[in-house]
C-alpha cells in the first residue's frame, strides 16, 4: 500500500503472487508450482491456479515471497533456485515499484521431464 497527496494505492497479495507465478514458470528447469505441504504437491501441480505455491507477506514496505517449486530432474537445483529468486525479484520491482526483501524458493520434489 502506497499513500500520496493522489490518493491511497493499494496492491492484493494475489497479485504479487500471479506475477511471482508468471515469473517462475519463465525459468528453466522449473516443472510447475508446488503446494507447501508435499503431499497435496502432485495434485496442485496439475491444477491452473496462478497463485498457487506462492505466499506473499508484507510487513511495513518490505514484500518477502516464499516460492513451493518442482524442478526437473537433472538440472543444478542451485542455478535454478538462484535464477528464479533474480527473476521473480525483477518482475515484482518492475511492476509494483516497490523493493522485495526476500525470495525464498523451497524445491518440493523433482520430476523426470518427458524427453527422458
Amino acid at each position: 500500500m502506497k499513500e500520496d497527496s493522489k490518493g491511497r494505492i493499494d496492491i492484493s497479495s494475489a497479485t504479487v503472487a500471479t506475477i511471482t507465478n508468471q515469473a517462475v514458470n519463465q525459468c528453466y528447469g522449473v516443472v510447475g508450482m508446488a503446494s507447501k505441504n508435499l503431499v497435496n504437491g502432485i495434485a496442485q501441480l496439475l491444477s491452473r491456479d496462478n497463485r498457487r505455491g506462492v505466499e506473499v507477506r508484507v510487513d511495513g514496505d518490505q514484500i518477502s515471497i516464499d516460492v513451493y517449486v518442482i524442478v526437473e530432474y537433472g538440472v543444478r537445483i542451485r542455478a535454478v533456485a538462484e535464477s528464479i529468486q533474480h527473476t521473480v525479484k525483477f518482475h515484482v520491482e518492475k511492476s509494483l515499484g516497490l523493493p522485495v526483501h526476500a525470495v525464498n524458493v523451497f524445491v518440493q520434489g523433482l520430476r523426470l521431464s518427458d524427453n527422458h
